[in-house]
């Protein structure tokens, strides 16, 4: 009895011990598969989106301004001008109205020399014959359109405006939808330009086409 009594002891502690081994090797062996790299437990870094002067996709080039102008939308909403990320003309700033609002800009310094906004459906066109021929050499001319820029147009104008580097400005009409810059001293035609005619079968607006966006990196001194 004796004996047999020792024999199951030893049987038992075997056990034991053999059992409090394999479950320390298997938490440590869990652990190690568990276990994550320390890279994948660190909080993620937030990604940073590059901004850009007025909201362009990328940089301009050294001794060229960033520039982003919208025409207006139908009656509604006025047209707004971005120029080395500056918002120099919008509707939050008070300063557009209905026809056309036109920036003119230092074309050496890209300083705001002056701004003014035209109503070319009743208003008087001198006045802006007036505005353009004083527009000084070496100048940038930032157009936008709002509501009607072509009611009030004339021949004299349009040369006006086609001597600054403008296509459209021979076509512009009533309720017309149009964004330009130009300069005083150019000598061709400028590539920063859109035009969309009012047509009622394409109009995206009652009455009106829709609004025109353009952007882009402007030279210094001459385009």
């Amino acid at each position: 009895m004796r004996v047999a009594g020792l024999m199951r002891f030893v049987v038992f502690i075997f056990t034991v011990v053999t059992m409090w081994v394999f479950l320390r090797s298997y938490t440590n062996f869990s652990r190690k598969t568990i276990r994550l790299p320390r890279w994948l437990g660190m909080p993620p870094k937030e990604i940073q989106t590059p901004k850009f002067k007025c909201g362009l996709s990328k940089a301009c080039l050294k001794n060229f301004f960033a520039f982003k102008i919208s025409s207006g939308a139908a009656n509604v909403v006025g047209p707004s001008m971005c120029f080395e990320d500056e918002i120099i003309m919008s509707p939050v700033r008070n300063n557009v109205g209905r026809g056309l609002n036109i920036a003119l800009v230092n074309g050496t310094t890209g300083h705001v020399m002056k701004k003014g906004s035209f109503d070319m459906y009743s208003g008087d066109p001198q006045l802006l014959v007036n505005f353009l021929e004083k527009i000084p050499h070496s100048t940038l001319v930032i157009v936008a359109s709002y509501d009607d820029p072509g009611t009030k147009m004339n021949d004299k104008i349009r040369m006006l405006f086609s001597n600054l580097g403008s296509s459209y400005a021979k076509d512009l009409g009533f309720r017309d939808s149009w964004v330009f810059v130009g300069a005083k001293d150019l000598k061709s035609k400028s590539p920063y330009e859109q035009y969309l005619k009012n047509n009622p079968e394409t109009n995206k607006y009652e009455g009106w086409p829709e609004l025109l966006e353009l952007e882009g990196c402007v030279p210094r001194k001459v385009m």
